[in-house]
């Protein structure tokens, strides 16, 4: 029995873990593929030029952060859907997806602009000036990637709440895999190209985004399975319904990605304070851990659309099951990355910097710190999105944003400056500040999922 049938009997745990098994795997290998785009640009920045590496981590920070507030809107798709499929309201995913693609474009639109002026922002933030003509340079051809990349968050939020994530994940390698020739061909100069440094791992991203949103574009128009949704009819039409509660369901997504992808933006910033080699290695322990947050991310998906499944269709015992085998999944596998990081750190940091790199070893022995900084927070990380996610899956978006806004910076920002600075342990410190954010967002977000299991009554429903 699959995710999707109904019965009348209860899926056992067996079928529970079997189901988030076949619908995890292509989520958390999607979400993998999609890293190592970035975690391409940053390796070969590294063995290009460290300068280049950090100012490319000062623009994809600031870029990025633009980017997920707006995939907010297009995460709130995935519950939506999945919910009007668990009702076998066909019409109401189309709506949904449709006015999801709207608000991600309105979005696009209007920070498009600030991302465009980016040199002057990172100055007043007080970089040095090279990196940020760097990060302007590179971001001023990056930022054209913005809109299919918006895009792109709809189409898989759609598709993964049809649970065809396989589809999400062949894409995203074909992208993956075309990035790598771009970078080599425009970052380096080769197969007569010219070298184009930062400029040229930003021309590789555009592309690589826009190939993968075709991709899934083409798939989502011919295949006839999917025909029954009409996904392409009337696309500019105007559904007021529809965008209201996309948009009800959205921004606190929004602001609750804002929240957390700023505290990381922040401590950036403040890492910067430092200068470009302790950027640099910053930067590479971001993507190092950011490939490791993928698979509880991708488990947090996996929550939401079981949630919505159940929400549909009115089955708080399935709902409860499978909330559990998302929880346990995301423990288990935090569990892994901790280990990596306390066991083999250099290693880890060797990879993405140049050995003939003049700076190598002051690189790697603050990158190495950061690491071990890191693995305190992987249980904790792990458990607060794989909540969210089940929060997100049973349309629970407003207390989650305030217990978000709450952890990361009431709390955990404050700690981070305090421990960098007045305190003096600098980078360490900083990275110390997150650790002590993440483990109160754990907290509040599984008491807040735990709370509103317990008193969900799908009988009045």
């Amino acid at each position: 029995m699959t995710a999707t049938q109904k019965s009348s009997a209860p899926m056992s745990w067996g079928g529970h873990i079997n189901a988030s098994i076949l619908l995890g795997l292509p989520l958390v290998g999607s979400h993998v593929a999609q890293m190592l785009t970035h975690i391409t640009d940053v390796v070969m920045l590294g063995w290009y030029q460290v300068e280049a590496l950090a100012g490319v981590v000062l623009a994809s920070q600031l870029y990025f952060i633009v980017f997920i507030v707006g995939s907010g809107f297009a995460f709130a798709i995935m519950p939506m859907c999945a919910t009007a499929l668990g009702a076998e309201n066909d019409r109401q995913v189309r709506r949904s997806v449709r006015m999801g693609a709207w608000l991600v474009t309105l979005y696009g639109v209007l920070f498009a602009v600030p991302l465009w002026f980016l040199e002057p922002i990172l100055l007043a933030l007080g970089q040095q000036p090279d990196l940020a003509q760097i990060a302007q340079d590179y971001m001023r051809i990056a930022v054209l990637g913005l809109f299919p990349s918006l895009w792109i968050m709809v189409l898989k939020s759609y598709l993964s709440a049809l649970e065809r994530a396989q589809i999400v994940l062949i894409a995203t390698l074909v992208a993956a895999a075309a990035n790598i020739v771009f970078n080599y061909a425009f970052i380096f100069g080769n197969l007569g190209f010219p070298e184009m440094g930062a400029k040229g791992a930003a021309w590789a991203s555009v592309l690589t985004i826009t190939l993968d949103f075709v991709f899934l574009l083409v798939y989502c128009r011919v295949l006839p399975a999917l025909k029954k949704y009409e996904l392409f009819q009337n696309p500019f039409r105007f559904d007021r319904e529809a965008f209201v509660e996309t948009f009800k369901l959205g921004w606190p997504i929004s602001l609750t990605l804002l929240a957390e992808t700023t505290l990381f933006s922040a401590a950036t910033i403040m890492v910067g304070w430092s200068g470009t080699i302790a950027l640099a290695a910053h930067g590479i322990v971001l993507q190092i851990t950011s490939v490791g947050f993928m698979i509880p991310l991708g488990i947090s998906n996996v929550g939401t659309i079981r949630g919505g499944r159940a929400l549909g269709r009115k089955d708080k015992l399935h709902l409860k099951r499978a909330a559990a085998v998302v929880m346990w999944g995301a423990f288990a596998v935090s569990l892994v990355s901790l280990t990596l990081y306390l066991t083999v750190p250099e290693f880890l940091m060797r990879l993405f910097v140049d050995p003939s790199e003049p700076n190598l070893d002051a690189i790697v022995e603050i990158g190495v710190l950061l690491l071990l900084v890191s693995a305190a927070f992987q249980i904790v990380d792990a458990m607060q999105v794989a909540a969210l996610g089940l929060l997100r899956g049973i349309k629970d978006t407003t207390v989650p944003m305030i217990l978000a806004v709450f952890s990361y910076w009431i709390v955990g920002m404050p700690s981070a400056y305090i421990l960098g600075f007045p305190l003096g342990y600098g980078a360490q410190g900083v990275w110390g500040g997150l650790v002590i954010g993440l483990t109160v967002a754990a907290i509040t977000m599984i008491w807040r999922y735990l709370k509103l299991q317990r008193n969900l009554d799908f009988s009045a429903a």
